[in-house]
């Protein structure tokens, strides 16, 4: 029983065995005012419990289109009935060009602080442009651009990306093939694909004209000195690609735990060893190393890059859990997302050992459809990001309730953006009959 109950009924039961009529209105005021002030009080916790309750998620817009499908994201998150308090964090271009800095201090404070990101898309472009368009008060400043979500995951060692690629039924944009007897089929795409995060070609160590003391070192190597000695340092433009075991190990060892967890007979390693043979190389022989000692029940498979693309439009279904290095895990989901409907429909989270963790569609920030007086665009891509955040803080039947709702319009084919009904990107789509971007928010809300 709860203590100031039990003590009222004990305050009753005294004043039950002495004369009412001296002393029960002056106990009976004393009584009144302890308990307005206790429900008052309670009143209070109990609504700041509640708000306790309530995670703080870092909204990310970001750049184009980011902002409308972040903005209807959080409205089909509210409708399904996920509370939350959402903070903004700026980031990418407008804060490069008037603060020479596309991941503002401020936001990696917020992500510090709160752990969960929701981001929308950015830009970038090349150096020159975009030295060209910082404030001409920034460029002497020695500003240098480097893309903020990349930053990002290196700044928070985000080093394990997953992508999910799956099928959704009726969806007028899924894969088909010719059968045997001239049938068309239509294979179930069901892919996860780890991407390593942080390292790779994506590291950012990269030259043009590189100083004297690597391009000396460049010189140590045969094979640079054979077929680049003839070139003047001036000339040359060097990018690394540079894999360490720990973080291959931790990819790997994801897509391991995510295929036992699922009941997968085995992980292909998307690589490239044949050609790039340390840094593919010791990709592979962790894997394969890492099933004999851990898993020996999962079977590793391998790939090369650019056979897997082709395999990809044979039979897609046969490939359930992918894992590979930064550049070919992007190719790979990218080649993945096009069989199930675009990127329109290609969500991602990222997460290390850090704590943080941010969600984001895989399309960019489209910037052509940003200005766009009714937007287009569909966000479904982003709504299932912000399914798979869900799933990472543990509301997974939220999650399935949204994915479930948009699993139902897209099967409906009621409504449908311009890219489902495979019209032109222009403003026009609208008139020939494809939903807007809150027209597909709505839908999505309606079947929750």
């Amino acid at each position: 029983m709860d203590a100031f109950l039990y003590f009222r009924s004990f305050i009753f039961k005294c004043i039950n065995n002495v004369d009412k009529k001296l002393i029960f209105p002056i106990v009976n005021i004393k009584i009144y005012c302890i308990f307005d002030a206790y429900f008052k009080t309670k009143k209070h916790i109990q609504k700041n419990i509640k708000n306790m309750g309530k995670r703080t998620i870092v909204a990310m817009p970001g750049d184009g289109i980011g902002k409308v499908v972040l903005d209807e994201t959080i409205r089909v998150l509210d409708a399904a009935g996920f509370e939350a308090e959402y903070v903004n964090g700026d980031i990418g271009w407008e804060f490069w060009c008037k603060e020479g800095n596309h991941l503002p201090d401020r936001t990696i404070a917020l992500l510090e602080k709160h752990k969960i990101g929701l981001f929308g898309a950015i830009t970038s472009k090349p150096k020159d442009k975009a030295i060209a368009e910082l404030a001409p008060e920034l460029k002497d400043k020695g500003c240098v651009y480097y893309s903020p979500i990349v930053a990002m995951r290196q700044h928070f060692a985000m080093d394990i990306c997953m992508r999910p690629c799956k099928t959704f039924k009726g969806n007028p944009l899924n894969f088909i093939r010719r059968g045997a007897g001239n049938t068309i089929e239509e294979p179930k795409v069901d892919a996860m694909i780890f991407r390593q995060n942080t390292e790779g070609l994506y590291g950012g160590i990269e030259w043009t004209n590189p100083p004297a003391q690597v391009y000396d070192a460049l010189m140590t190597h045969p094979k640079f000195s054979e077929n680049f000695g003839w070139c003047p340092k001036e000339e040359l433009a060097v990018s690394t690609r540079i894999l360490t075991k720990k973080y291959c190990s931790r990819i790997i060892k994801a897509a391991f735990e995510y295929a036992r967890e699922n009941g997968y007979k085995g992980i292909t390693v998307c690589e490239k060893p044949n050609v790039v043979r340390e840094t593919s190389g010791m990709m592979l022989k962790i894997a394969q190393e890492m099933s004999k000692k851990d898993y020996p029940e999962i079977a590793v498979w391998d790939t090369n890059i650019d056979a897997q693309m082709m395999w990809l439009t044979k039979n897609p279904e046969d490939y359930n859990v992918l894992v590979a290095s930064n550049m070919f895990g992007d190719i790979i989901s990218d080649g993945f997302a096009g069989l199930i409907g675009g990127l329109g429909f290609a969500c991602s989270a990222q997460f290390g050992e850090g704590g943080v963790a941010v969600f984001e569609p895989t399309h960019g920030s489209a910037p052509k459809y940003a200005d766009y007086e009714i937007s287009i665009v569909n966000p479904i891509a982003m709504v299932m990001s912000a399914c798979m955040m869900l799933d990472y803080i543990g509301e997974k039947e939220i999650s399935a309730k949204i994915q479930k709702a948009i699993a139902a319009v897209v099967e409906e084919g009621k409504v449908q953006s311009y890219d489902m009904m495979k019209l032109r990107g222009s403003q026009d789509a609208i008139n020939q009959g494809a939903a807007s971007t809150t027209q597909m928010a709505d839908a999505i809300i309606a079947k929750l």
